[in-house]
């Protein structure tokens, strides 16, 4: 099925800037976070969309490359925006067959020769709010292809040697003849007898089986900075899979994926939480302590304070991860109402609505008086 444009998945035009995109994206993953939708798995995977879509948009480089080649860029399969993160592929695998054809020699099908890298890896880690905020050091299990150990990548058996194909000379291509529509054209292949490597292996390692590698499991210890967020993406550089031919290693990305807090909430560096207020807190004003990331603190209710009022606790909030500073802490007060009273409680209150002036039953006018005046 076609994938969806990442636009149109985060719900924005291709003109928004970054900080529209991150917000689209922050609401949106909030909505369909897996701990605020157990076991639903519509949301689940329109979560995993939301997160591809963010990890093209949210880079710079990336989303350059999108804009111009859309999905193509990152399939593999010749885009021409080449090998991205986790693919290959391009101008020259799509067109290389069609220059060999005809004899070319700019373009080249055969298998790569030199160094190649080693493949990228993708780890799933889910944090704590407090781990996150704080950052921590997390051991993550993987098992990835290494370079032998006995054979150190040759391939052939210790004590043994290679020698050069007899058959391609070393080139590891072979030309081959043949005829077409077009009269007699000549393709290049891959040597089949040495695969393309160019050498040939007269005892391979029995360890290995002539891969030169094998897999490995490692416990790596990851340090989570403080302030990542939810959908963040940590790479460990030369942590993924084993090159070939002296190519270097391949990298491991870590996507973050952070659980809700039962109280607070967070927009980037600022946290957000609602406090309860009683009726009399909120009317003649008082000092209240309030939780924050760093433990309780005071907090000044003013005389007449109203519901839904918002205090800002500057620099409460979480740790920049680039190390510009602290964010900020928003508390909203909610007035609570009393489900069940007193009857002296009840006396009171109706004593307070008589000296406030809204008692409809004192003489006057009341509530009803005045919006019948109103349409008079």
């Amino acid at each position: 099925m076609d994938k969806r444009d990442y636009y149109e998945v985060l719900g924005v035009n291709k003109n928004a800037s970054d900080d529209e995109i991150k917000k689209a994206y922050r609401k949106l993953a909030m909505k369909y976070h897996p701990d605020r939708n157990p076991g639903d798995k519509e949301a689940e995977e329109k979560f995993k969309e939301l997160n591809e879509a963010y990890e093209v948009l949210g880079d710079e480089d990336k989303k350059a490359r999108y804009d111009q080649y859309g999905h193509a860029a990152f399939d593999g399969n010749g885009g021409f925006g080449g090998a991205g993160g986790f693919g290959g592929g391009g101008f020259e695998d799509m067109f290389g067959d069609i220059f060999n054809m005809f004899g070319g020699g700019g373009f080249s099908s055969a298998q790569n020769r030199g160094p190649v890298k080693g493949r990228d890896m993708r780890v799933n880690l889910t944090l704590d709010f407090e781990e996150a905020v704080f950052g921590c050091e997390k051991k993550i299990k993987i098992n990835r292809k290494e370079t032998c150990s006995v054979c150190h990548g040759s391939k052939a058996k210790p004590g043994t040697s290679t020698h050069t194909c007899d058959k391609c000379g070393g080139t590891g291509q072979i030309r081959v003849s043949q005829r077409s529509m077009f009269g007699m054209v000549q393709t290049v292949q891959t040597c089949d007898k040495c695969g393309g490597t160019g050498t040939i292996i007269e005892t391979p390692c029995e360890h290995c089986h002539g891969t030169g590698f094998e897999q490995k499991e490692r416990t790596i210890t990851v340090r989570i900075t403080p302030g990542v967020d939810n959908g963040s993406i940590l790479p460990l550089r030369g942590e993924g899979e084993a090159g070939d031919k002296g190519g270097r290693n391949g990298d491991i990305y870590i996507y973050i994926t952070v659980r809700e807090h039962p109280i607070f909430e967070r927009d980037g560096s600022d946290i957000y939480c609602e406090i309860p207020i009683t009726f009399a807190q909120a009317a003649l004003g008082t000092d209240i302590k309030v939780p924050t990331l760093d433990g309780k603190v005071k907090l000044k209710i003013p005389e007449g304070t109203q519901t839904g009022q918002t205090f800002k606790l500057k620099g409460k909030g979480v740790q920049n991860p680039n190390g510009f500073g602290k964010g900020s802490q928003f508390i909203t007060v909610k007035v609570e109402v009393p489900k069940k009273m007193s009857e002296a409680q009840k006396k009171v209150l109706r004593e307070f609505d008589k000296v406030a002036g809204n008692d409809v039953h004192a003489e006057g006018k009341g509530f009803w008086d005045k919006v019948k005046e109103m349409f008079d």
